[in-house]
């Protein structure tokens, strides 16, 4: 039997998205499996929900069985090994006890990090009200970082999620939210004035600078920064460098977004993806 290379017997980083499936590719596992690309890391997968859904909006949802997203974990975790995890859609509360089941079989420093998704960019729900609970009490205080929007902040914190910014400043939002737990908070800028991430862990508040691209497309922005924060802690970053990294990287994402792409807000490019004819074609 012919030895293998060096090459060959050379493992990267493998992440594990455990999320919803987006149908029109621009969220969910999908923009996660794109992200882990362009970090270079192997991507791996344990579908939470399988979404029918597009650029318009999301017109079903089907949740996947818990015992179903265990195996999922479990299979990976015998055969590749787990460096880091990227949690997404979870829905409901027999979702989310599956996943904190699923944490349970990974190393005790496996970094995790949790993209609270309780709204799609189209206004569909994709967590129910009494999950919240749930994702407080059995996942938030187990994760390395954790990832909300400034609305998302606000309901996890049982506050008006339309309320002005001066009505509910962000750094006291990232202490609320750290003292349910996590090691680390980056709520992210997209729907902020200023448009920085802000960062805290305990110890330093950071605000991570951003651009605003009004002629980008943001579709799966969140699920892109959130999957490149596992993939760079894979790669042993800090918590803060890798915020650092993937604020960068998902606002490029935004910046190449493919607003030709579907009727409504365009996805996010994150591969750079080049039209045939073009420099740099990557196409057939």
């Amino acid at each position: 039997m012919r030895d293998p290379s060096p090459l060959a017997c050379r493992r990267p980083p493998c992440v594990l998205s455990i999320a919803g499936s987006d149908s029109g590719g621009g969220a969910g596992i999908q923009a996660d499996l794109k992200a882990f690309a362009a970090c270079h890391v192997h991507g791996m997968t344990a579908v939470t929900a399988i979404t029918a859904q597009n650029t318009v909006g999301v017109s079903n949802v089907h949740g996947v069985p818990g015992d179903v997203i265990v195996a999922q974990v479990r299979a990976v975790l015998r055969d590749i090994g787990v460096d880091a995890v990227k949690i997404g859609m979870l829905g409901t509360v027999a979702t989310i006890d599956a996943v904190a089941s699923s944490l349970d079989l990974l190393e005790p420093q496996t970094p995790v990090v949790l993209d609270p998704v309780m709204v799609s960019e189209s206004g569909a729900q994709l967590l129910e009200p009494s999950a919240r609970g749930a994702l407080i009490e059995r996942l938030i205080g187990r994760v390395t970082v954790v990832t909300p929007n400034l609305p998302e902040a606000r309901a996890l914190l049982s506050l008006d999620p339309a309320a002005m910014e001066s009505e509910c400043p962000v750094d006291e939002l990232a202490r609320g939210i750290h003292a349910l737990g996590p090691a680390a908070v980056v709520i992210t800028g997209g729907h902020r004035e200023r448009l920085s991430d802000v960062f805290y862990d305990g110890s330093q508040l950071v605000e991570i600078a951003g651009e605003r691209y009004p002629d980008g497309a943001a579709h799966g922005s969140g699920c892109t920064h959130s999957s490149a924060l596992a993939a760079r802690l894979a790669w042993g970053d800090s918590p803060l460098e890798a915020a650092r990294v993937a604020k960068r990287l998902a606002s490029d994402a935004v910046r190449d977004g493919l607003a030709g792409v579907g009727a409504g807000p365009g996805p996010v490019d994150v591969l750079g993806i080049d039209p045939p004819g073009s420099l740099g074609v990557r196409g057939p």
